[in-house]
């Protein structure tokens, strides 16, 4: 039964750099970087070495701890460096592309006609489980999870994030073979969750054998987590399993066609941007090959958005699950107190506690930076986090049982409930700046490793 979902607490960021809804001309990058790092617990195991040629979706490397989850190439080409950190770490896989993609071929399918083992078999084969994580932890599903459902949220409240109805546009049979593959990894409804005033294609609407569930509010309404919480809170030893939504017709491509096409749409956007819109890319592709058309020198480029992405630089590369690459000015600079500080009016600053009067102007757009405007504090009890955590759980409370390591007070505060991307409003209004989504991934992987 569709569910209506208002969320009330929460904020939306106004930025400035909206993408506008047209396709630019992305130049041709020679190389393309898959990082194990981009995969939350995965412990990568190689299997190609520098020189060896491959496919576009062929196999590059396992995660030691269920060898059947592979993660595939994007392109095909030759391996040429593998980038290794600290301890022989694995951080990098980069491939020099060929001019023209070769696919390793699988024959088309139809998920309706398969039955389970297939369809998971199918998904391990081609390189495409790791599009789907699990509830909780926020990792890469295990392939002998059951879930109790599945959920997809079909927009994105982030600060400039991409349109999804824009970026399904015309891929009505792709998104649906996707959603008909995914039901068939449970016994459970697919939820596809839609906001109630921006969801308007007949993509997302007109999806067949899925639970509608229509979401309201502000950011983060579009955090699945926070849609799990309003739908069906999670309970210990419960799974779930979720997809975003590009990567479902992404899945459904490769049944209908047997080959892994790992272009994606990308919006390109943030104040220094100087025309800000889509393009169409390669998974892993070289940012500066796409994100060129922007002002100044002194800039940071991430790689997904304000909140949650990462910063990459110039001469980064995009990540495996982003959709989006965001400019901001760096905030390297010192502030005069008076004019720009905290001593000055505000005019030209976002404040979440109408701390200047920048609040009366409610529908302006800011150039923000990346200054934080401080050093590092202490935790202060402020309640700034409760006015924009939309769910039932003490966020300062949890926070404090993570930091101290009491897996079953983290346990009886809703842990399980949570991920690190639904603390990232909280380090946006934190007056200590307290690096809140770093110490929930400490307090997941404490749990994960101790009682998953």
């Amino acid at each position: 039964m569709s569910k209506d979902i208002k969320i009330k607490r929460g904020l939306n960021i106004p930025l400035k750099g909206e993408a506008d809804k047209v396709f630019g001309t992305a130049s041709t990058s020679d190389t393309v970087l898959i990082k194990p790092t981009d995969f939350k617990n995965f412990i990568p195991k190689l299997l190609v070495k520098e020189g060896a040629e491959v496919l576009a979706g062929s196999p590059l490397f396992y995660n030691k701890q269920y060898e059947d989850v592979k993660v595939g190439s994007p392109v095909s080409g030759e391996v040429v460096e593998v980038i290794r950190g600290a301890k022989r770490k694995i951080l990098a896989i980069k491939i020099l592309a060929d001019k023209e993609v070769r696919y390793a071929d699988f024959p088309a399918a139809d998920a309706n006609t398969m039955s389970r083992e297939d369809v998971k078999k199918r998904l391990l084969d081609q390189c495409l489980w790791p599009f789907i994580k699990r509830r909780p932890y926020g990792t890469v599903a295990r392939p002998n999870d059951e879930p109790l459902a599945i959920y997809i949220s079909g927009f994105d409240s982030a600060p400039l994030a991409a349109d999804v109805d824009f970026v399904l546009n015309g891929k009505e049979k792709e998104f649906q073979a996707g959603l008909d593959v995914l039901k068939q990894l449970t016994d459970g409804p697919v939820h596809l969750n839609l906001h109630r005033n921006l969801s308007t294609s007949d993509v997302l609407k007109g999806a067949k054998g899925v639970q509608v569930n229509w979401v309201s509010g502000p950011h983060p309404a579009s955090n699945v987590g926070v849609q799990i919480h309003h739908i069906q809170p999670l309970n210990k030893g419960e799974v779930v399993f979720t997809v975003a939504a590009q990567d479902v017709a992404l899945i459904g491509s490769a049944f209908l066609t047997g080959k892994y096409d790992a272009t994606r749409v990308v919006a390109v956007a943030g104040p220094k941007v100087n025309h800000p819109k889509y393009y169409r890319v390669i998974q892993g592709v070289a940012v500066g090959s796409f994100a060129t058309d922007v002002e100044g020198t002194n800039n940071r480029f991430i790689s997904g958005n304000v909140l949650t992405g990462t910063n990459v630089g110039k001469d980064g590369y995009l990540g495996f699950f982003d959709k989006e690459v965001t400019v901001l000015e760096e905030g390297n600079h010192a502030k005069f107190f008076i004019t720009e500080g905290w001593a000055g009016p505000g005019l030209g600053k976002h404040s979440a506690s109408r701390s200047y009067f920048s609040w009366l102007m409610p529908s302006k757009k800011y150039e923000l930076d990346t200054n934080t405007n401080g050093e590092p504090r202490a935790l202060v009890v402020t309640g700034e986090y409760e006015s924009v955590f939309p769910m039932d759980i003490y966020p300062q409370h949890l926070l404090k049982a993570i930091m101290i390591g009491d897996i079953e007070l983290m346990e009886n505060l809703g842990i399980y409930e949570v991920d690190d991307e639904d603390f990232a409003l909280c380090e946006y209004v934190c007056t200590s700046k307290t690096a809140a989504q770093h110490i929930v991934r400490e307090g997941l992987e404490l749990i994960e490793k101790e009682c998953g």
